[in-house]
């Protein structure tokens, strides 16, 4: 494989690290868009199926004693991979270029649900009733175009859960989603060898970041690392506009 391209997975995924380390999610908005303004929507999905997996099994570990109850859980989660394996048969027979569209529209709605509505509160029970309809269709959003940030953790968010609550809850879903997309990706042929030692790998500047992160974390505020991360994002987003209609 190119050596330009494996440069350009371990930056994406040491800037996913990175925002994971010190958010405790969100590492496919920055990897994603990067992977995919600089090679392609479809190969940004599948490099990032196995590390978005294997880090998030442990923090479901970790955090097991402070998961939300299990009927939200199930709800939000099964409903997740059904979404999920719809997502991974869209991502197998769509053209790419309606994908990267997909992707850059997603990136927008995320960073206007973040500047418009930062103090919006969802209340739990109706949150409970929410989550089927939210987790399906941010599981067709991942799989399909690599982000469900404007649905999942921006539903996540506005429940106002506590650090300790919303990462295992988060990581549950992902879990879950991995558990659908990555045997599917392998039967439709696009978790080949290559790809998948190539995603497997990715796990190291991934986990190189995340301690990168955890002390960006302690340091900035909230605000500053949000203004950072929605810089970059439009930045990225921008960049996969000018590479679809050139």
């Amino acid at each position: 494989m190119d050596a330009e391209i494996i440069a350009i997975v371990g930056i994406g995924f040491v800037l996913g690290g990175i925002l994971k380390g010190a958010t405790g999610v969100g590492a496919p908005l920055i990897a994603v868009p990067l992977l995919a303004a600089y090679v392609d929507v479809r190969f940004a999905i599948v490099i990032f199926s196995i590390p978005n997996l294997v880090p998030n099994i442990w923090q479901v570990w970790a955090y097991r004693k402070t998961l939300l109850p299990a009927k939200f859980i199930a709800g939000f989660v099964l409903s997740g991979m059904l979404g999920g394996a719809l997502g991974t048969w869209v991502l197998a027979n769509v053209h790419t270029d309606a994908l990267v569209f997909g992707v850059v529209a997603l990136v927008f709605l995320y960073i206007g649900l973040r500047l418009s509505r930062p103090h919006w509160v969802l209340p739990y029970d109706r949150a409970v009733v929410l989550a089927p309809l939210t987790g399906f269709t941010a599981g067709v959003l991942q799989t399909a175009a690599g982000l469900s940030a404007p649905v999942s953790i921006t539903f996540l968010n506005a429940m106002r859960l506590r650090r300790e609550t919303f990462m295992p809850t988060a990581s549950a879903f992902f879990v879950g989603l991995g558990l659908v997309q990555v045997p599917l990706l392998v039967a439709y042929g696009m978790l080949d060898g290559p790809h998948a030692a190539l995603s497997a790998s990715a796990l190291i500047p991934l986990v190189a970041g995340m301690p990168i992160g955890a002390w960006l974390g302690r340091r900035l505020s909230q605000a500053a690392f949000d203004k950072i991360i929605l810089g970059v994002l439009t930045v990225l987003a921008l960049r996969l506009i000018w590479g679809a209609v050139t």
